[in-house]
């Protein structure tokens, strides 16, 4: 039977964020800048990158023989994982629910997009609250449905905050919070 009619162990209903799940019935929050870097993602994935590899699939295809072709098979299967990104790209876009930090109304309190200065056993941190796909804990990005994140929201300057983290019971202390 020919490859061309048998499906790769690749399954195209896989989800490729497994880590970015957004619980049940909740929105897709995101700040204009998370917006914005999954906008450039997904057009230098659409502009750029698909056209170059579909350019060197197609090359590798001309050769001839495809099934000992390493461009050809890899170039099809980069194929498949930008597709399947730029999939997800377009879902998580269409129902993201953009806010604007800049915009709050109610700067004394943490909502979402809030970057928040605090004090713990180990010194100062600071954190900005953003949505699930935007989020990197080391570069101080937390998603709005982390634990911190959680038990920070609707907080003020000056509150002490207790919240369960995965390493332990932890209490912490709001010293600024910053609407950028």
């Amino acid at each position: 039977m020919s490859k061309a009619f048998t499906k790769e162990t690749d399954t195209e209903d896989d989800d490729p964020e497994v880590g970015s799940a957004l619980p049940p019935g909740s929105k897709n929050y995101m700040t204009l800048t998370g917006y914005g870097r999954l906008r450039a993602e997904l057009d230098d994935l659409v502009r750029s990158e698909r056209p170059r590899i579909v350019e060197t699939v197609a090359w590798a295809a001309s050769n001839g023989d495809r099934s000992e072709n390493g461009d050809y098979i890899y170039g099809k299967k980069r194929l498949r994982e930008i597709d399947r990104r730029i999939r997800f790209l377009i879902k998580r876009l269409e129902s993201a629910t953009v806010v604007d930090p800049k915009e709050q109304q109610n700067p004394e309190q943490v909502f979402f997009g809030a970057t928040v200065d605090y004090e713990d056993e180990d010194g100062p941190h600071t954190v900005q609250i953003v949505g699930v796909d935007e989020a990197n804990a080391s570069d101080g990005r937390i998603s709005w449905i982390s634990p911190l994140a959680r038990a920070l929201l609707k907080a003020r300057e000056g509150d002490t905050v207790r919240f369960q983290s995965p390493a332990g019971l932890r209490e912490i202390e709001v010293t600024e919070i910053r609407y950028e």
